[in-house]
């Protein structure tokens, strides 16, 4: 069990791996570790995630109401995307918000990462779908990704970001990392062609080796597939407009 002010502090470190990764600019992106039941440390808006430190971290219960916070430090305006979260997933303790460029770059162009193209993201992430726009610090974005909470780990914001969420921050993280470096390799794989898919048999022998380690959080699995299919009905409608 970790002491609040080493909570705070891990925070301060994956605040500042998500700033050098190129994960974030500026200001942008939130972190928040749920500690208990009704208390919620969360990263202060307007401060830049690669230069955070533990004074500046604020407690908020599950209301968003501000329980702690040093001087003019708030929580981000963000903060009640991370508690429908909270609420809507009991098993999770950690949420990472960030714009990772090649993720948020599909999340623009309104291409979900659904194609099976290394054993590490069909074990990881399955696939991740896009939650439709919502403006940023309205309940718009938390109803948005309410339907997907259930069944995925990771999710694209519309026009926005990502979003990951795990049992503790450093699985929040690395899901975070796992989005990209996915989103990555489609993209440059489709510059080259189009990436040679897994068939549907080394999928489901993918799956069969996640269920054997035991990895904690939800899996997609065969709604990956559905999600695909409706991917290219709206690519068609689309081009039939054009």
């Amino acid at each position: 069990m970790f002491s609040e002010y080493e909570v705070k502090k891990q925070i301060c470190e994956i605040g500042k791996r998500i700033y050098m990764n190129g994960f974030v600019a500026a200001n942008d992106g939130n972190i928040t570790v749920k500690i208990n039941d009704n208390e919620i440390i969360a990263t202060p808006t307007g401060v830049s995630k690669g230069f955070m430190t533990p004074d500046m971290l604020v407690k908020v219960n599950m209301n968003g109401e501000v329980l702690s916070s040093t001087g003019k430090y708030k929580p981000s305006s963000e903060i009640k995307m991370h508690l429908r979260v909270y609420k809507e997933r009991p098993d999770v303790k950690s949420v990472v918000h960030a714009h990772p460029p090649y993720g948020t770059s599909f999340a623009i162009a309104g291409i979900p990462l659904t194609k099976p193209i290394m054993p590490e993201a069909v074990i990881s992430l399955g696939c991740v779908p896009i939650a439709e726009y919502g403006t940023p610090s309205t309940n718009e974005i938390p109803d948005a990704i309410s339907k997907y909470l259930q069944n995925y780990d990771a999710l694209l914001l519309e026009n926005h970001g990502a979003l990951t969420y795990g049992a503790d921050l450093i699985s929040a993280y690395y899901k975070m990392e796992s989005l990209e470096f996915y989103a990555k390799l489609t993209f440059i794989s489709t510059l080259l062609g189009g990436p040679k898919e897994l068939s549907d048999s080394q999928v489901a022998r993918l799956y069969e080796i996640r269920q054997k380690l035991g990895i904690q959080g939800r899996h997609p699995g065969d709604l990956c597939n559905t999600l695909e299919c409706s991917t290219n009905k709206r690519v068609t409608e689309s081009s039939k407009k054009r």
